[in-house]
């Protein structure tokens, strides 16, 4: 019979709502996965996601050195440099949740770590394996005009950084991966509403090859709507990442065709978690997905970094334009 790999040790830090997400699909893929512990600063939590998911509960991270191989870091973003940090240094692979960090200085440091120790460094950008995403991607070429809108109601979670780094930075990564280059002008607007900085933004970003994305981004709706539209030159494509449901729009004769394309509706943090185990397992980096296979791949740090140089810059550009609004 043939050698079956022994299923990864893996370890979750940080079992907030995302984080115990992670170990549950972790939990629920024992051929693949072996979720060792579950580490959190709050024992009872850390307890309570454990007994339930059959598996060590502790609230060091250093308790979990020599007991997993790889982890996933779902703590606030302020805390994933300091945590990445440590489980790189102590030979762990790393899944971290978007954004890769709160600074450039601090996304560089964790991908020299990586490359320093021969670790994998994937960032959770949820929906490069979104289902409508891969539906549509054999129909994109050359977008020229996109527009997203990612909104939803006030989280109470993820407001230590603003609504470009905690939200819009999906629709950021997905932007990038299509355009390839940074923008050559960007104008944003953003404003706080219930937390200490932008709860609502609004970003327009022209690219040097004419490309031209408005994107909005909030936490204080009355909704949740995730949507992206991508208008090129035989048509435009209109995505709903929430449904998992594609459009596909041209020109006939005189007639607008409307096509709803046929997607395999699939949880996409199950994919996420299965490509981070098989780029442990085989050595290989998380590379971007080729344009023919959108979701194959995780996100490189690499790419995470360009997300975040870019939030970086929005949110810059959105602070100066307060500071010429505020009466002084």
């Amino acid at each position: 019979m043939p050698h079956r790999a022994s299923p990864i040790r893996v370890g979750v830090v940080g079992v907030g709502y995302v984080g115990t997400l992670h170990a549950r699909i972790y939990a629920r893929a024992p051929r693949q996965a072996r979720l060792v512990a579950v580490c959190d600063v709050d024992p009872a939590r850390a307890k309570a996601v454990a007994r339930q998911l059959g598996c060590r509960a502790v609230t060091r991270i250093q308790d979990l050195f020599g007991q997993v191989d790889a982890a996933s870091v779902c703590v606030p973003t302020s805390q994933h440099h300091a945590v990445g940090t440590t489980l790189l240094n102590a030979g762990i692979h790393v899944l971290i949740e978007k954004p890769i960090a709160t600074r450039l200085e601090e996304a560089d440091d964790l991908l020299a770590l990586a490359a320093r120790h021969g670790l994998v460094l994937q960032v959770g950008h949820l929906e490069r394996f979104n289902a409508a995403i891969q539906a549509a991607q054999r129909y994109l070429t050359h977008p020229r005009f996109i527009e997203a809108h990612r909104l939803s109601p006030y989280p109470f979670r993820g407001t230590d950084v603003s609504v470009v780094l905690d939200v819009m930075i999906h629709d950021l990564d997905l932007v990038l991966s299509l355009v390839t280059t940074q923008p050559a002008r960007i104008d944003a607007i953003g404003v706080p509403v219930l937390s200490g900085s932008e709860d609502i933004a609004n970003a327009r970003l022209v690219f040097p090859s004419g490309c031209v994305a408005n994107l909005t981004a909030s936490r204080v709706s009355d909704e949740t709507i995730r949507r992206i539209r991508l208008f090129q030159e035989d048509g435009y494509l209109s995505i709903d990442y929430r449904q998992q449901t594609a459009e596909l729009a041209r020109k006939v004769g005189r007639t607008i065709r409307r096509r709803t394309l046929s997607v395999k509706q699939r949880q996409p943090l199950d994919d996420e978690l299965a490509s981070f185990l098989h780029a442990v397992r085989t050595g290989q980096r998380p590379l971007p997905p080729a344009p023919s296979g959108y979701g194959r791949a995780g996100v490189s740090g690499t790419e995470a970094r360009e997300a975040l140089a870019l939030a970086l810059k929005i949110e810059q550009v959105m602070r100066n334009s307060a500071s010429l609004r505020t009466p002084h």
